[in-house]
C-alpha cells in the first residue's frame, strides 16, 4: 500500500464583484478496493451551501451555491489517499476475450454500448488508416497487446503539449497534428478502440510524477477499456503505459467534456482569471 497526499488548489480572480453561480466539483478521487480516502478537506471562499452526490457514473461531486457577491473564488481540496493498485497485471481475462476480435456478451453489451460509439462523423477512413499502421486484420494478437500496442504507438509518434484552452480535440484533428495534450491522446485511444468494437470510456484524475519544466502540476487524463474478467482496463497513451498505482482516478465518463474538475457560472461585467495548482506527493511517514 502506498500513501499520497493530493493538494488542488483553484483561484478564480475577477476585475470587479460579480455573483457566483452554482458550481460543480470533482475533486474527490473514485474509492473502491484499490483506494481507499484517508482524509479528505475542501475549504471554498465565499462559503457556500455544499451539497454532495452521486452521479450517473457514480463520480462524487460537490455542489456549490453561493448568496454573496465577491471579486475572488478560491476552492482548495486536500485528499490523503491509500493506494493499493501496486500490480496492474494482476487480472485474468476471460476464455473468449483474450484473443481480438471478441464480442461482449448481450448483458454486457446493453450496458457498454454507449461507450462503444463516437458521435457521428461523416468518414473514419482516417482514422482506419491511422490502425492500419499499428493492426491489419487477420494478425493474430492478444486484446491486451493490441490495446498497448496503440497506448505505445501515441507516446512514441506524438509530441505531448500542454493546452490551456478549453475543450478536447477531435481524433482527427490529433492524428492531423501529431501532437496533443493528455486529454486529447485519451480521446484519440478511446477512438481507436471503439472503432474496434470495445467498450472505452475517459478518465479524469491525478498523476503521481516527478515535476518538470513542461509540466510543475496538473490535472491528467487518460482511459479505460472494458475487458470481461479483467474489468475496466486504464491505458495511458501519455506515458505509453497500464494504469497503475502513481494513477489516482477522480471521475470517469463516456466524454471526456463530461467531468472536468471544476465548472461553474458567474454574472457580471468583470473579466475573470484562472490560476491552478496541484501538486501530489508521496506520504512516507
Amino acid at each position: 500500500m502506498r500513501r499520497f497526499r493530493i493538494t488542488h488548489n483553484t483561484y478564480y480572480n475577477f476585475s470587479g464583484s460579480v455573483i457566483l453561480g452554482t458550481h460543480y466539483l470533482r475533486l474527490r478521487p473514485r474509492e473502491g478496493h484499490t483506494l481507499h480516502i484517508e482524509s479528505s478537506t475542501l475549504t471554498i471562499t465565499p462559503q457556500p451551501t455544499l451539497r454532495w452526490r452521486h452521479d450517473v457514473e457514480g463520480n462524487s461531486v460537490a455542489i456549490a451555491s453561493f448568496s454573496q457577491p465577491t471579486s475572488q473564488l478560491s476552492i482548495l481540496s486536500d485528499v490523503i489517499i491509500q493506494q493499493y493498485n501496486e500490480d496492474p497485471l494482476d487480472f485474468v481475462v476471460e476464455q473468449q476475450a483474450v484473443d481480438y476480435p471478441f464480442l461482449y456478451e448481450e448483458d454486457d453489451r446493453v450496458l457498454l454500448q454507449p461507450y462503444m460509439s463516437d458521435p457521428p462523423i461523416e468518414s473514419d477512413k482516417w482514422l482506419t488508416d491511422w490502425i492500419g499502421a499499428i493492426w491489419q486484420p487477420g494478425e493474430a494478437i492478444q486484446t491486451y497487446t493490441l490495446m498497448q500496442r496503440i497506448c505505445s504507438h501515441i507516446y512514441q509518434t506524438f509530441a505531448y503539449r500542454i493546452r490551456e484552452e478549453p475543450g478536447v480535440q477531435s481524433a482527427e484533428q490529433t492524428i492531423a497534428l501529431k501532437a496533443g495534450s493528455c486529454r486529447d491522446f485519451a480521446q484519440l485511444f478511446m477512438s481507436a478502440a471503439r472503432h474496434l468494437g470495445l467498450a472505452a470510456r475517459f478518465v479524469s484524475g491525478y498523476l503521481h510524477a516527478p515535476p518538470t519544466i513542461d509540466n510543475f502540476g496538473a490535472t491528467h487524463a487518460w482511459a479505460e477499456i472494458y475487458v470481461p474478467g479483467a474489468g475496466w482496463v486504464g491505458f495511458d497513451p501519455t506515458i505509453g503505459q497500464l494504469v497503475g498505482a502513481d494513477h489516482i482516478a477522480v471521475a470517469v465518463a463516456r466524454l471526456p467534456e463530461s467531468v472536468p474538475p471544476v465548472s461553474g457560472t458567474f454574472s457580471g461585467a468583470a473579466s475573470s482569471v484562472l490560476d491552478v495548482g496541484v501538486w501530489i506527493n508521496e506520504c512516507h511517514d
